[in-house]
């Protein structure tokens, strides 16, 4: 065995982790060593943009059904079990590693020491063994990277093992099929395996961050990006995919915090990562040039195709799949804030692509709906987006990343509660969907506009205008609003049917109540007064 790299020796894997008999352990190569070790092997190749482009194998996405969560004294009572979080027994735990530690057997591996949370009252140290060499490079993008002389003395409290090529036979390991994420609280370790997909690494951090933050630390862990004005001023932006979040958080007037993953303290809102993951289907320098600039010699390119058998990226490809990605250092685009950390925030706001058409663009919520909207997390597919939608159909996330949470929902919402109780922290609902009809009938809400109604609200420029109320949702939207047609703020003035509109209106409704209703027993009289009125 010889140790590689930086500081491999003050640390045996053997000790630590049970790792024995390893080939090679390459240990906090660099970006460029791990790129050449890629090429040399034939795993990834050069873009003629200088990223490192490669496949990811069978999974090109995250698989939740794979996900499970040790269940012993730690979690038995904590974790809110169910079709998210799938129980797995710290003595299948134990088989399963032992089994993996026996398929390193002579396999070298590539060591990281990285860290999560910016903000150093909660820093969360990480080792990250890998069998790929462009899963260390995803491991260096993705989170924070500690110095040289913090390496040297560097304590792991995490550790995540990655290893793709071991799948696991379901009848011995009890797992549902050969790939698997697993996390295990107690032992502070995350195994992966039977699947490349580096999502898998990044959102398993980010389910042991959504445990130990609030349940531990009292902080709210989001699913959001953050940025901050030239005033110091927070803005958190919430929503799910095709919402707009890393968009809307685009702003040339204020830096950038990060685009994914925070929490938010007593005192500060801080990126849990130092690095970006961001699609790049259908990417262009005009549409997203942070992202598209970004992509460079360091970057990571998943599952892309290339024009004419060349090494440029053809970013509209989607024949390996629909979810192309780039993984990035944050330092890797302009503008951004240092350290990655900003106050409380004055401003929050939730993203909805209501393709019924029935939401304002705009609208103010109470501390109240503001955890009821945050529990449900709603937004709406359209036809096209997957096989088999017609028409638009309801999505509801808890708190925008259900599939991240291991705790009860109602846990992060009174979090969200608490911190709102007692201030002036403005939490509005952003609809960047359909205006005038529903998907097929209205139109889609522009981007100018939509920029238009957040900077009004970071500025201030709301807080003087007139608001009304929207039947059954009971949502203030603003009758006016700088560079912003009036007749657009009132979604009901906009469809040329307003008898058509009500019973839309009336039907989404439905849908939010039907969907709380598995929320409703842990959940405050409050918040449950806060769900739409469905008109009989």
């Amino acid at each position: 065995m010889e140790l590689l790299g930086k500081f491999g020796s003050n640390s045996d894997l053997g000790v630590t982790l049970g790792l024995t008999n390893l080939g090679n352990q390459f240990w906090n190569l660099t970006p460029a060593e791990l790129i050449e070790d890629c090429i040399i092997t034939g795993e990834g190749m050069l873009t003629d943009t200088g990223a490192l482009a490669i496949e990811t194998g069978e999974f090109t996405g995250r698989s939740p059904k794979d996900r499970f969560i040790v269940r012993d004294e730690k979690t038995e009572n904590a974790v809110w079990w169910g079709n998210v979080n799938i129980g797995f027994s710290s003595e299948q735990f134990d088989a399963l590693y032992n089994r993996m530690k026996a398929y390193l057997t002579e396999k070298d591996v590539y060591v990281r020491d990285a860290y999560a949370c910016a903000d150093d009252e909660f820093r969360m140290n990480l080792r990250v063994v890998t069998e790929l060499p462009w899963s260390n490079l995803f491991a260096h993008n993705m989170f924070l990277r500690p110095t040289d002389s913090e390496i040297e003395g560097f304590i792991p409290e995490w550790n995540i093992v990655c290893i793709p090529g071991f799948k696991a036979d379901p009848a011995i390991d009890g797992t549902r099929q050969h790939n698997f994420a697993i996390l295990n609280f107690t032992k502070k370790m995350i195994l992966i395996g039977g699947t490349g997909y580096t999502g898998e690494i990044k959102k398993g951090v980010f389910s042991a961050l959504n445990f130990i933050l609030p349940h531990e630390k009292n902080v709210l862990s989001m699913h959001c990006s953050a940025n901050i004005g030239e005033a110091g001023d927070t803005a958190i932006f919430f929503g799910l995919s095709g919402t707009g979040k890393t968009t809307l958080s685009s702003d040339p007037n204020r830096r950038l915090i990060g685009d994914d993953e925070h929490g938010w303290s007593n005192d500060s809102v801080f990126n849990f990562e130092g690095g970006c993951y961001a699609k790049t289907i259908d990417l262009s320098k005009e549409k997203e040039p942070q992202i598209y600039d970004a992509i460079k010699f360091g970057s990571l390119l998943e599952n892309i195709g290339f024009e004419n058998e060349s090494s440029t990226p053809d970013y509209t490809d989607g024949s390996i799949t629909e979810n192309t990605r780039v993984s990035y250092p944050i330092d890797f685009i302009d503008n951004i804030a240092v350290p990655s950390v900003g106050g409380a925030p004055k401003n929050i706001f939730f993203l909805t692509a209501d393709a019924f058409g029935v939401l304002p663009p705009i609208s103010r919520l109470t501390k109240e709906q503001a955890m009821y909207h945050f529990m449900s997390g709603y937004t709406a597919k359209v036809a096209g987006t997957e096989v088999g939608i017609t028409e638009p159909t309801t999505t509801f996330s808890a708190g925008f990343g259900a599939a991240f949470l291991p705790l009860h929902p109602a846990k992060y919402a009174k979090l969200l509660g608490d911190k709102l109780h007692g201030t002036d922290i403005k939490v509005w609902l952003i609809n960047t969907g359909w205006s005038g009809g529903s998907y097929g009938e209205g139109s889609r809400m522009k981007l100018s506009y939509t920029r238009a109604m957040i900077t009004a609200a970071l500025t201030g420029k709301l807080n003087d205008v007139d608001f009304e109320n929207l039947p059954v949702f009971d949502l203030a939207f603003p009758t006016s609003c700088e560079g912003v047609p009036s007749e657009l703020l009132n979604p009901r003035n906009t469809w040329a049917d307003k008898a058509a509109f009500d019973a839309t209106a009336n039907n989404l409704a439905g849908k939010f109540v039907a969907n709380f209703e598995k929320f409703a027993t842990e959940t405050s009289p409050e918040i449950l007064a806060a769900a739409p009125k469905v008109l009989a």
